[in-house]
């Protein structure tokens, strides 16, 4: 059984929807450190020119402070600055906008409190999009389990029963492959192959990668699972 550990992303890139595709499993590492300057918060979609960065502001809190504690600054008005770019600046000519706007909308008339519930919301909201059905877990919700780095996502493949841990290659560096074989995990390289497509908002050739995979959602519609699993073909 596979299983993919992450952080939680706001508005998640293809990287990691290609990942929780591959996968039987998702678990989200709300448990660990939020990273300032992270992915948790923020993330970028297509722009006119350049790709435009929407970032969920937080309060200060510590450095030490874990994703699943780190709270929303709803001092700022974000959700109407977030909502307007992407409606009516980003991808109000998009294909299939009109098809996911109400969806989108919805997501920006909660008041969020928490940056974990938020960037889940945004995943579960493209996974419906994409059609992938992979079952999702928060590690907070599976019990305070002890270790760092590989030992804590050995720990949590073996309480969810998993025997495959489906990992990005930036992980190379970190991940310990000896303690994960001591838990009888084996790693499976993801080796993510980014899809190109057409960008409404671009012209031929002037294609722009690494942005939500809200952006091929709004392009691509109900084809944009098969746009990423063709990809992916190529492996």
């Amino acid at each position: 059984m596979r299983v993919a550990i992450h952080q939680p992303h706001y508005l998640p890139w293809l990287g990691l929807i290609d990942k929780i595709d591959r996968c039987d499993h998702y678990v989200v590492l709300d448990t660990v450190q939020f990273e300032r300057r992270g992915w948790q918060n923020r993330n970028y979609v297509v722009g006119r020119a350049e790709p435009v960065l929407l970032t969920v502001p937080v309060t200060q809190g510590h450095r030490t402070d874990r994703i699943l504690d780190k709270y929303i600054d709803n001092t700022h008005k974000w959700r109407r600055k977030h909502h307007t770019a992407l409606a009516e600046h980003c991808y109000r000519n998009a294909p299939y906008w009109d098809d996911y706007a109400e969806e989108i909308a919805r997501l920006y008339e909660n008041e969020w409190k928490r940056v974990a519930d938020l960037a889940i919301a945004t995943t579960r909201l493209l996974l419906r999009g994409f059609g992938i059905t992979t079952p999702l877990l928060r590690a907070s919700e599976i019990g305070d389990l002890p270790g760092t780095k590989s030992e804590l996502l050995a720990r949590i493949c073996a309480r969810t029963g998993a025997d495959t841990l489906v990992s990005g290659s930036g992980a190379k560096d970190y991940l310990d492959a000896e303690i994960l074989r001591d838990h009888g995990v084996r790693i499976e390289w993801q080796d993510f192959r980014h899809p190109v497509y057409r960008q409404h908002s671009r012209a031929h050739g002037d294609f722009v990668p690494r942005l939500s995979a809200l952006d091929l959602l709004l392009n691509a519609g109900p084809d944009a699972l098969r746009v990423l699993r063709q990809a992916r073909a190529h492996d």
